[in-house]
């Protein structure tokens, strides 16, 4: 509880402070005040837009999985910012030429664009054709051939991005055209708000940028949904529950495993290993019919007779290995 004065205290502090013995203690100077646009288009709020980043997170990791193995070198993918701004000022922070995609969300009225830097463009197209993206081009134009060749990469953006939204919805992402002027993408119009997400892709040691642009005219449905949903997890609603564990199983069924046939062992001096010659024969420590022990990544797990399938060599599981089971 504060402590309360008497009014002899207080007039100790008056006559102090007129004598100058007290000195008043100095206000902190006022923080610089920041303009604020009335007109900014917050249609989203700061939750939905975590929320968003979220998502586009979990879209970055599976992109740079793909690209890692497509393109064979260290790929990583982060998302930089997710802003709203107006449509009016997206187009002006576009390079010309450009290489934008056109896309929108089936069986609704959200259209978006899918911006790649020229420069991770070209990126692109060089590693997915066997070179190591270091190529050189005078012209940033992207080519016909050129767009041919990005069109597996952006359809996997696609994909990627329908994975990413099944927290929300199970979207479609429908892909459009190919444009290498802004001026000829009309989305939305110049004064209404977009949704920009910017993600930095890292290939190799080059940095490169890869902008989607959602209009945001049409996102009600979508944030009433974002304030309903449960996000607390990153996977979706359908695979709560019991399903978890059927789909833990249905992924380690579509595991490989490295599978060999360890017919019999011998014991060979070095000598006689040098001395070897087409057509020697080495004697074993099995017999004609034995079974063979069948190793699962390197640990044996069944035995199995040897014979010919088809006219290919093959091995039939005769039983397991019990003692290793266990």
């Amino acid at each position: 509880m504060a402590e309360i004065l008497s009014q002899q205290e207080i007039d100790q502090l008056l006559g102090k402070i007129q004598t100058g013995s007290e000195k008043v203690s100095e206000y902190e100077p006022e923080k610089e005040a920041m303009l604020y646009d009335f007109r900014l288009p917050n249609r989203i709020s700061k939750n939905q837009l975590r929320t968003i980043k979220n998502l586009h997170d979990n879209f970055a990791e599976g992109l740079s999985s793909f690209l890692m193995t497509k393109l064979q070198t260290n790929v990583s993918i982060n998302i930089n910012s997710v802003d709203q701004i107006y449509y009016s000022e997206y187009i002006l922070s576009v390079s010309n030429p450009a290489c934008l995609y056109t896309f929108e969300i089936k069986n609704t009225d959200i259209k978006g664009v899918l911006e790649l830097s020229p420069e991770l463009a070209l990126i692109l197209v060089d590693r997915l054709l066997g070179g190591n993206g270091k190529g050189t081009k005078n012209s940033k134009v992207i080519t016909p051939i050129e767009q041919k060749v990005l069109y597996i990469f952006v359809e996997r953006v696609m994909q990627e991005l329908k994975k990413s939204w099944l927290q929300i919805e199970n979207y479609n992402f429908i892909l459009g055209s190919f444009e290498s002027d802004i001026d000829f993408v009309q989305i939305t119009s110049q004064s209404d708000s977009v949704l920009i997400i910017t993600c930095e892709i890292n290939v190799g040691d080059t940095k490169s940028l890869l902008n989607l642009c959602y209009a945001t005219y049409a996102f009600d449905a979508v944030l009433t949904k974002l304030a309903t949903q449960n996000f607390n997890t990153t996977r979706t609603s359908k695979f709560s529950g019991s399903a978890v564990k059927n789909i833990i199983v249905d992924n380690l069924k579509k595991t490989e495993l490295y599978v060999n046939a360890e017919f019999t062992t011998a014991a060979i001096s070095l000598k006689s290993l040098l001395e070897l010659e087409i057509g020697d024969v080495i004697l074993t420590n099995g017999k004609t019919g034995d079974e063979v022990t069948i190793k699962v990544d390197g640990k044996p797990l069944f035995y199995g007779v040897p014979g010919i399938v088809n006219g290919h060599k093959a091995v039939k599981v005769t039983s397991r290995s019990v003692k290793k089971l266990k």
